[in-house]
């Protein structure tokens, strides 16, 4: 009787599906589909994009496979919209920490850093990796690495209360922290063990210790939790018991503390490392913008900012208890546009006080006052939390959420009206909504107005909605068109390279000031503020037939932009560039500033 034969490991079935896939000449995910259930585990399983990832960068070039390279790589890529603007986005938040604001509609979960929800997805990845930048930072690279993402290029985004109210110290240890985690994950040295055999020693010293279990957690805290409708103890003194206390005395605060000489080393090692940062955000308040400030989180190496605006309403910010006024605001965005900054503007609809009727026509004033004019907005209509004081307002009917048609409305109104120069980043903040008591609970909502308003996606004007993201797009597809508004400072150009269908390909913001700027190095200087290229990311040293990124879009918008420089009488032009783009800039004739590129026309 003939033996039979020895039925294929997993990894030589995992081969053999690669090889069919590879095969293929015209791929989709259905053909896709049909080839993962060919072959399957030894336990019947399907194999999973990532485990199919993990043995192809294993056998790459041998066993009849394919070399390893982006356009192989991409036949196998999750998520792929992860990257399709062009940067890898890695969300950090930083710790549970008191905040200066005493907004009524903000919530107090008291596991997370002001405003922030523990079951929000970035959340529970903070508090696994115990708010750790460099474990957040470290972790979530290896993710999307194990996903198929090019990380190369990545944006850091910095959530979590007002960042400004954390302590100067804890800012620099916390931004140190994610260079290191970059430039290691670029060379595949691993800190993190080292990071958290710290931890578990301090966090044993602490009252209420905290580990990397987001239910148990929960469960720990359960008595603490802070419940809206009959508040005894506010956000920040609940916070400092649990947390600033304790870390104090297990030393932890210590811990979290960094030079700015630390800092500028892993700085100036991103420089040339094979992760680089190409953008880093920083949250914060009107109230907390001051001329140091802005200097302080440039130094840091910030070149965008989150501001929560809220409302463009004196009347609205007070009832509301937001603690400043609109000429804070404006203050506030005159400051870091004279500084180069990105603004990137919070506003909420539905706050009390408010009305469908006020809010349409405030959205108006966000964009026609030159005071205002953000960059990229998100839209946070109010949905209500049991922690947020606000409770006490609706159960005693002075505050009501808008009915489903009043909020449509709101939003219609919004996606029509934001001019091309804006990104509108989101149209509703992605709460679980087992955290909403009252509001909107569809986290489609945009999607819903989109169709409610009868127009393709890419006819809308904002940036996200006109991205080619994946899109094959040839030099010859695009045209240079240009878009000139006014702002509290000067004159603004926002120079784009479009398709025939108006889809963005790539873009460039040049500030021309009509007034000399506080900061002494940007006198009398014309400002590149973004050189954006979209379409999916192609990692730092490789090229891809027919993606946006490696059509010399940049250096076509930043030549255009020192033509008009130029032409409007400046004699230099400097660029607010991240850490890891100052190499490209040098390579195109900038030099270096204490904290910008500077090039002579």
């Amino acid at each position: 009787m003939a033996k039979s034969s020895p039925k294929p490991s997993d990894k030589e079935q995992a081969v053999s599906l690669l090889q069919e896939i590879f095969a293929e000449k015209s791929f989709s995910l259905e053909k896709f589909a049909t080839i993962k259930k060919k072959f399957t585990k030894d336990n019947g399983d399907l194999f999973s994009k990532s485990a199919l990832l993990k043995v192809f960068r294993e056998f790459a070039g041998k066993k009849g496979l394919p070399e390893l390279s982006e356009e192989t790589v991409s036949k196998l890529r999750m998520k792929p919209i992860r990257t399709s603007s062009g940067v890898a986005p890695v969300t950090v938040l930083t710790k549970p920490f008191p905040c200066p604001g005493k907004c009524i509609f903000c919530p107090s979960d008291i596991r997370m850093p002001k405003s922030y929800l523990a079951d929000e997805p970035g959340a529970q990845r903070a508090e696994r990796n115990y708010f750790d930048p460099y474990l957040q930072t470290f972790n979530r690279l290896t993710a999307l690495h194990d996903i198929g993402h090019p990380t190369s290029k990545v944006e850091i985004i910095v959530l979590g209360g007002t960042w400004s109210f954390y302590p100067e110290e804890y800012q620099i240890w916390f931004i140190r922290g994610c260079f290191r985690a970059l430039n290691d994950f670029g060379e595949k040295i691993s800190g993190c063990d080292e990071i958290i055999a710290n931890y578990e020693k301090m966090e044993k010293q602490l009252v209420n210790a905290l580990g990397t279990d987001p239910a148990k957690n929960k469960q720990k805290l359960k008595a603490f939790e802070l419940d809206g409708a009959k508040k005894s103890k506010s956000y920040n003194q609940t916070v400092s018991e649990l947390y600033v206390g304790p870390e104090k005395l297990a030393g932890l605060s210590q811990y979290r503390s960094s030079t700015w000489d630390d800092l500028k080393q892993e700085q100036v090692r991103n420089e040339n490392s094979k992760v680089r940062n190409v953008g880093l955000v920083i949250e914060t308040r009107p109230d907390s913008i001051s001329e140091e400030e802005v200097i302080r989180v440039r130094r840091l190496g910030c070149t965008k900012t989150q501001i929560g605006i809220q409302s463009l309403q004196d009347t609205v910010l007070e009832k509301n208890h937001r603690g400043h006024d609109v000429a804070a605001t404006r203050e506030a965005i005159k400051l870091l546009r004279q500084a180069g900054f990105k603004i990137h503007a919070h506003w909420m609809a539905n706050l009390y006080g408010s009305n469908p009727e006020k809010d349409i026509e405030e959205y108006g004033q966000l964009f026609s006052d030159p005071d205002f004019c953000p960059d990229e907005l998100k839209i946070y209509p109010c949905s209500l939390i049991q922690s947020a004081e606000l409770m006490q307002y609706y159960e005693d009917g002075r505050w009501q959420p808008y009915t489903d048609e009043e909020l449509l409305n709101v939003v219609s109104h919004a996606l029509i009206h934001t001019p091309e120069y804006c990104r509108l980043t989101r149209v509703i903040r992605d709460i679980p909504s087992q955290d909403i008591v009252v509001g909107n609970m569809k986290t489609n909502f945009r999607e819903i107005a989109t169709k409610h308003v009868e127009l393709k996606p890419h006819e809308f004007s904002d940036i996200r909605s006109r991205e080619v993201r994946s899109a094959v797009v040839s030099r010859e597809d695009l045209v240079l068109k240009t878009f000139c508004y006014k702002t509290n400072i000067g004159q603004e150009i926002f120079l784009q390279f479009v398709t025939k269908e108006n889809q963005i390909a790539g873009f460039l913001r040049l500030s021309l000031p009509s007034e000399k700027s506080f900061i002494k190095e940007l006198e009398n200087e014309a400002t590149i503020r973004e050189v954006h290229v979209y379409g999916q990311l192609v990692a730092v040293g490789t090229h891809q037939s027919g993606k946006s990124q490696h059509l010399g879009l940049g250096g076509e918008l930043m030549d255009a932009a020192k033509d008009m420089a130029r032409d409007s009488g400046y004699k230099t032009l400097a660029v607010i560039s991240a850490i890891g783009t100052r190499e490209y800039y040098r390579k195109r004739g900038f030099v270096d500033g204490e904290l910008y590129q500077h090039c002579e026309l």
